[in-house]
């Protein structure tokens, strides 16, 4: 699946779910752990659980392998690793504390407008 499927696939599943403030981050050249950071987050911990779960399953249909998921249960923080792409699922408490934005700040981010239009 080429690059801009992939973000699209995960921007929309993630946005069916009602996922707030939705960023993608151009990891390339500044992280050897992903090209793309995906960072949103839910109100809940169910709804948190809902967009991980749904990631999971649209990626189940295209068969795209998750490399693994973390933080599930707890859904504070879910991360689930696609490869190419690190989607950061927080919850919205956890996603101020953390900061992910700031602490990646010099990455460039991805326009979504196109996308969720």
């Amino acid at each position: 699946m080429k690059e801009q499927e992939l973000i699209e696939l995960v921007v929309k599943a993630v946005d069916d779910k009602r996922a707030e403030n939705i960023m993608i981050l151009d990891m390339k050249g500044i992280s050897l752990v992903a090209d793309y950071f995906l960072i949103c987050h839910g109100n809940s911990e169910k709804q948190v659980q809902a967009i991980a779960k749904e990631i999971k399953d649209v990626a189940a249909e295209k068969e795209i392998y998750i490399k693994r998921m973390e933080g599930y249960d707890q859904a504070r923080w879910v991360l689930v690793d696609m490869g190419d792409m690190v989607v950061h699922v927080f919850h919205r408490d956890e996603r101020s504390y953390y900061n992910l934005e700031k602490l990646w700040g010099d990455a460039p981010t991805v326009d979504l407008n196109t996308i969720l239009s």
